[in-house]
């Protein structure tokens, strides 16, 4: 990333509305887009504090600047219309990726027909891709929209993620291992720490060393999770109720061995 384009961005804490509504205060003129992810997946999960995406809705629409949600994890995860439709806030711009595609290389974006109008061909700004349109991935893409639509999945994702969730916490309380569990439908993070985890501040605060020796001790029981402690996991149609309860057993042992237990 080019220096005079990060000099371009301003960078402020997750869930700290007050800190956008002064930003936006002081330079309100300039400042074009306000992008956020609506849960957030790249410090681990960490949902939106209540009030926090509606604020943003309010104070960009105050202040004449767009609202742009990343839905790149989250779109056609939480519900069939993202993260936006789960909470019921409507962006100005949204960026699609993982799930559109089925599991090819796919990705999208959209947004208010007046600034979707700017594009070309029907306006001046001009946007292309080598693999734009690939006609393999958006009929991969399209087929997995229609198997999502009106299919009970999100429910069903939603229990079994609930399922492991629960085994997870208490299978770190039974380890005596502090920890703190995050989760919105079907993406969580197991935090290996005591308090509430809300931004990047608290997630900091978390005992990396503890999740590596956690990880492995999965990895050693047939359990391949993200090998940071800031990612998300992902409860998928794949895990049924005997592999979550499988999951469940392995973090029970992991978690022992982890904390120095037996």
């Amino acid at each position: 990333m080019p220096a005079a384009y990060t000099a371009l961005t301003t960078t402020l804490p997750y869930n700290d509305l007050e800190a956008v509504k002064a930003l936006l205060a002081e330079r309100g003129d300039e400042i074009a887009v306000v992008l956020v992810e609506p849960v957030a997946g790249n410090m681990g999960v960490v949902p939106p504090a209540p009030g926090f995406l509606e604020g943003l809705r309010a104070v960009t629409r105050q202040h004449g600047a767009l609202l742009l949600f990343d839905e790149v994890i989250t779109g056609f995860r939480l519900a069939y219309g993202g993260a936006q439709a789960r909470f019921g806030i409507r962006p100005d711009l949204t960026t699609l990726g993982k799930i559109v595609g089925g599991g090819f290389p796919l990705a999208a974006y959209g947004g208010r027909r007046e600034i979707m109008e700017r594009m070309a061909p029907s306006g001046p700004v001009y946007q292309a891709g080598t693999l734009s349109g690939n006609p393999i991935a958006v009929t991969a893409g399209l087929a997995t929209l229609e198997q999502l639509q009106g299919s009970g999945i999100y429910d069903t994702l939603d229990a079994r993620a609930q399922q492991l969730a629960a085994g997870l916490e208490a299978a770190a309380k039974e380890a005596g291992v502090p920890a703190r569990l995050n989760r919105v439908g079907s993406m969580l993070t197991l935090f290996f720490t005591e308090g509430p985890v809300t931004d990047w501040s608290s997630a900091a605060r978390a005992d990396t060393v503890l999740y590596g020796r956690f990880f492995h001790a999965m990895l050693d029981r047939g359990f391949s999770l993200a090998p940071s402690q800031f990612e998300a996991a992902f409860v998928s149609t794949a895990h049924g109720e005997a592999e979550i309860a499988q999951a469940v057993a392995a973090a029970r042992e992991a978690l022992r061995e982890a904390a120095g237990g037996d």
